[in-house]
């Protein structure tokens, strides 16, 4: 019997659809157990392999905009290889990186720093294309399973990414002193979970292929305007994997961007929707505030957590708590506040949150984290929800083209950023510094000019420069103490970064003002549907799994 008749969408899922569901949601779980694995493990890396840091942050975006490259890629042909093919892929990239992790620690323990750091490099690139995959399947299969409530089943799935935050990062901060491989190894578990869980699963057919909408149709909807976004941010991460290129190679991957661009104007013979470009503006700033704090987070607290004497990790835990609890509650709270009205409240919070991080001290911190946790909580999948409702036309590629182009985003431009926010933070307290100042360290001494992708100039202090200037200024009974007098020094500077990150909720914050604006003036939000045939969606492997539908018009039904 078919379990996804129309009639069930929008009501209580049977039981073949909760197991397909929970198997979505562990799915998700691993690759919040790959991230904060990854995040919680950045510092440690970064004294083992001599990385400053911007450096530490590009290993960090390493992990994160393959992501991107995936999510988007397998939405362009996911109807045609299957949902089930894309977890077989997925499970397999998960543990390939805890393969290559693990024995990445076994060899820098011997002394092969270089082979463990290529490792580390390499297999967090197919860590991020194995979660990318897991997010290109599992967002368009409840979509469609659940396609009248769209909205509320996409939060509940999206508290899996920080339930599994809350439970990879307790177990991490509890094992904190064994060796960084049992840390990430530990993504094995839920991997294999999920794998058992969806492998017997019978998946559905997308909506926009059982409506009958072409794949020139869904193309359209992203259109020239969300390729051109995606042809920048993939030239800029060109530059910065093969660096240092030469001019050959830079007119090389211009001409990539410029490829990509115009054979989507060629094939789609489309701007795309305008709604569509304007929701991916707001994404990129989105991914920063949510992901990227995430994933530094626990770095940037670092000094203020020694200072009160607890782990650094707990706050990033502490919030994505917050966010697990809130998310399975988001019906209600949706229909109450409308997805726009609960993204412009949420970015108040956020700004409100990460501005109070910056600066509050003592325990008081988690006051401060509370804010910033309720806020980041239905970002990400209200933003799904809004596309999904506002261009199902889009099919998979829409839905996950914006959360492919976000973590793109941030991983390109998002964590390198964060990073040279901390070394000017570091920069500018050494400057400040009494002691530093009382033995004549200039920081024009300690500080080395660097740029990301060849384009973006910044200065970061030296650790061989600093060492080398203690050594030369600093009476050798005093040099100890005053080593660890500026590892603090730094360590607490950090935090400041984060009142500058404020900037990135006040954009989203005018961008939900200008939508609700928008739709308002249009008679209110209203969630857009496909025209339904009168049967069944068909499942994979159904003869008429892609042909089944009629491909009429939208029409749209009044929000509930």
């Amino acid at each position: 019997m078919n379990s996804h008749s129309p009639d069930n969408y929008g009501t209580e899922p049977t039981a073949q659809d909760k197991l397909l569901f929970w198997g979505c949601f562990i799915a998700l779980v691993t690759t919040a157990f790959g991230f904060i694995a990854r995040m919680f493990l950045i510092d440690t890396w970064a004294t083992e392999f001599s990385l400053d840091p911007a450096q530490a942050g590009r290993l960090a975006g390493i992990g994160i905009w393959p992501f991107a490259v995936s999510i988007i890629g397998f939405s362009l042909v996911i109807d045609k290889v299957g949902y089930k093919a894309s977890m077989l892929i997925a499970f397999c990239g998960h543990m390939a990186w805890a393969t290559m992790g693990v024995s990445a620690y076994f060899l820098s323990q011997k002394g092969d720093k270089a082979t463990a750091y290529s490792l580390l490099y390499w297999g967090s690139l197919v860590l991020g294309l194995a979660n990318g995959t897991v997010e290109a399947f599992i967002n368009p299969v409840v979509a469609t399973m659940f396609s009248k409530d769209k909205t509320k089943w996409l939060n509940i799935l999206h508290a899996g990414w920080p339930g599994g935050l809350v439970v990879a990062g307790i177990v991490t901060i509890f094992i904190n002193d064994v060796p960084w491989y049992l840390k990430v190894g530990m993504i094995a578990a839920p991997a294999l979970v999920y794998f058992f869980i969806l492998l017997p699963q019978r998946f559905p057919v997308q909506e926009r292929v059982s409506s009958g909408v072409t794949y020139r149709e869904m193309l359209a909807e992203f259109g020239i305007l969300g390729a051109v976004v995606v042809a920048v941010l993939v030239v800029l991460q060109l530059i910065d994997f093969f660096n240092p290129i030469t001019d050959t190679m830079r007119y090389a991957f211009y001409g990539i961007g410029a490829l990509i661009v115009l054979g989507f104007g060629v094939y789609t013979q489309s701007l795309g929707r305008f709604l569509m470009f304007f929701m991916i503006l707001i994404m990129m700033p989105l991914a920063t505030t949510e992901i990227g704090t995430d994933g530094w987070i626990t770095s940037i607290m670092e000094g203020i957590a020694k200072t009160n004497d607890f782990h650094a990790g707990w706050i990033l835990v502490y919030t994505s708590a917050i966010m697990m609890v809130l998310r399975f509650f988001a019906g209600p709270i949706v229909h109450k506040l409308s997805p726009l009205g609960l993204l412009a409240l949420s970015a108040v919070l956020a700004i409100v949150g990460l501005y109070t991080l910056s600066f509050t001290a003592g325990m008081a911190i988690f006051a401060a984290a509370t804010l910033y946790g309720i806020g980041k909580t239905f970002f990400w999948p209200t933003m799904l929800g809004v596309v999904s409702e506002q261009m199902p036309k889009g099919g998979a590629l829409t839905l996950n083209a914006i959360s492919g182009i976000g973590m793109l985003a941030v991983g390109v431009l998002g964590f390198p950023y964060i990073g040279t926010l901390q070394s000017r933070q570091n920069i500018n307290a050494l400057e400040a510094d009494a002691e530093v100042k009382k033995h004549g360290i200039e920081t024009a001494q300690i500080v080395e000019d660097k740029t990301i992708y060849d384009i973006i100039p910044y200065k970061a202090i030296s650790d061989k420069k600093l060492d080398d200037a203690i050594e030369v200024k600093v009476p050798e009974a005093e040099r100890k103490e005053f080593r660890n007098h500026v590892k603090h020094t730094r360590e607490r500077s950090t935090q400041g970064a984060l009142a500058t990150m404020t900037i990135f909720p006040m954009v989203m914050l005018v961008g939900y003002l200008i939508l609700i604006g928008y739709f308002q003036s249009r008679g209110g939000y209203k969630p857009v549907e496909l025209a339904s045939t009168g049967k069944p969606p068909a499942h994979e492997g159904d003869p008429e799994a892609f042909t089944a539908g009629d491909p009429h018009a939208v029409r749209s039904r009044s929000s509930v």
